[in-house]
């Protein structure tokens, strides 16, 4: 069994034991052991994701690492979260994605309109199953819970992904946006309801 563990903020340390690991291309920064890196073409979403992945040339390039030792991943001194599933699914920005455990699914879901004008991408991968799956963020990342009492609205530079029964829409919001100084940026947000946690970042994309 993998075991995933945070060295800091920055840095993630895998144990592998004859399990793979899937991971972005080019985030492997040092191991020890017998450990392998190949090319994943798939990504564990089979065939169908993959080709949607193509039309859309939205690409989700990843690597496989597979072998017994310790593996260290980072990326770019970003800092990073475990997240673990239990059975759930979830809803992230594949560009937020540092190592996952192989046994957990992926695939796409229409990600909204609100994707495309953030420029993250018509579709959003989803992960699902049980185990874990390490992101990235700049900044420490954020937990914010949405209730059907209490609906959550969020800018989109900002969003990284989400789990639980939740459903988002577009909200154009014209004024937000120049009332703290920040003109530039489109008049625009991401409405949550329902009942999850949305996960956030502290610092706009760039």
């Amino acid at each position: 069994m993998t075991t995933f563990k945070l060295v800091n903020d920055r840095l993630l340390e895998v144990n592998i034991n004859g399990e793979n690991v899937m991971c972005k291309a080019g985030a492997m920064v040092a191991y020890n052991g017998k450990v392998k890196f190949e090319k994943s073409i798939l990504a564990n979403e089979g065939i169908f994701g993959a080709l949607k992945r193509k039309v859309t040339n939205e690409g989700f390039s990843l690597m496989i690492s597979k072998g017994t030792g310790n593996v260290f991943y980072a990326d770019q001194a970003k800092e990073i979260t475990v997240i673990n599933l239990s059975g759930e699914k979830l809803f992230i920005e594949s560009g937020s994605i540092l190592v996952y455990d192989s046994g957990l699914t992926t695939n796409t879901a229409w990600g909204g309109a609100q994707g495309a004008v953030a420029g993250q991408g018509l579709f959003t991968t989803t992960i699902e199953g049980n185990g874990n799956v390490a992101i990235i963020s700049h900044g420490n990342l954020i937990s914010l819970e949405v209730t059907p009492e209490q609906q959550l609205f969020v800018d989109p530079d900002a969003f990284i992904g989400y789990k639980g029964n939740l459903t988002r829409e577009f909200h154009l919001d014209v004024g937000w946006k120049n009332l703290i100084g920040q003109s530039s940026g489109e008049s625009y947000q991401v409405k949550f309801s329902g009942s999850g946690t949305v996960f956030i970042q502290p610092s706009e994309r760039r």
